[in-house]
């Protein structure tokens, strides 16, 4: 196995996604590149919540990243909701013929620091949330992706980490850097509910199709919503050394062949 062709694959867990299309893509690449995938979570946990009457929320920094606040009522459904969208994906490829694999229960290997407090703005005032079970990722056990990726399995990772606290929400895209910088992958792929980056989203014409890392300050401010995660994860892979991040479509027919193909928008070195 060569590391140097690992690629991390982050499937977005939001509406609009084509999980059969990347599956039946996932199936077709795993023949020629090690790969180690890790998923979302927010339509299933919208969903759960829906279903059972409760409110979900997110949180809002002053710097406009959003993140979803799991007090100690819903980490519980947090889990349940990472774990069944954890089946739903190994399923999909092992009924491709791939050897997959989920790191949950037991087998989470990424660990975190629960964050104690959390500057939120709330009705237009800032203040401090000290009830959110959402980790600082410190950590990635690498061996057990390792040994698997050695026996042919595909890892699949939830937006799950371990920590001192139980097991707490950390963000996928920022999970997916992690793990490419911990593995030293070639690349990592984010597949989000959009093309890519834009300057002036959803005007066509600002479509960014390439971004320097000395341009990443400037892209933080074009992206809007998630999609500022999308940009900080991208900083964060690039930093742990990793030398190509993608921001694709997920929605498209073949989305990962389409975005290593030049599809999307390609954060460099």
């Amino acid at each position: 196995m060569d590391i140097k062709t690992l690629l991390v694959i982050k499937i977005g867990g939001g509406a609009g996604l084509d999980m059969d299309a990347a599956c039946a893509d996932i199936a077709r690449l795993a023949a020629e590149r090690p790969l180690v995938i890790v998923h979302g979570v927010s339509e299933t946990m919208n969903r759960l919540c829906a279903e059972r009457g409760i409110e979900a929320q997110m949180l809002t920094s002053p710097g406009g990243h959003s993140s979803r606040y799991t007090p100690p009522a819903l980490r519980d459904v947090y889990v349940e909701a990472a774990e069944m969208e954890n089946a739903r994906l190994v399923a999909g490829l092992r009924s491709r013929g791939l050897s997959a694999s989920g790191f949950v229960g037991d087998s989470v290997a990424i660990y975190a620091e629960r964050k104690q407090a959390i500057r939120a703005v709330m009705k237009g005032r800032v203040r401090m949330v000290r009830d959110d079970h959402s980790g600082r990722i410190r950590s990635v056990d690498t061996q057990p992706l390792l040994d698997g990726l050695q026996a042919g399995i595909v890892p699949v990772l939830p937006p799950l980490a371990d920590s001192r606290d139980g097991l707490l929400n950390v963000d996928g895209d920022r999970a997916g850097a992690a793990v490419a910088g911990a593995l030293r992958a070639g690349a990592i792929l984010i597949l989000s509910n959009v093309r890519g980056l834009y300057r002036n989203f959803p005007d066509e014409a600002s479509f960014v199709d390439h971004v320097a890392v000395t341009q990443l300050d400037e892209a933080s401010n074009w992206a809007q919503g998630r999609m500022k995660r999308k940009v900080l994860a991208a900083r964060e892979a690039l930093e742990a050394g990793v030398p190509l991040v993608i921001i694709g479509d997920g929605r498209a027919a073949q989305p990962i062949t389409r975005a290593l193909a030049g599809a999307g928008t390609r954060f460099t070195h």
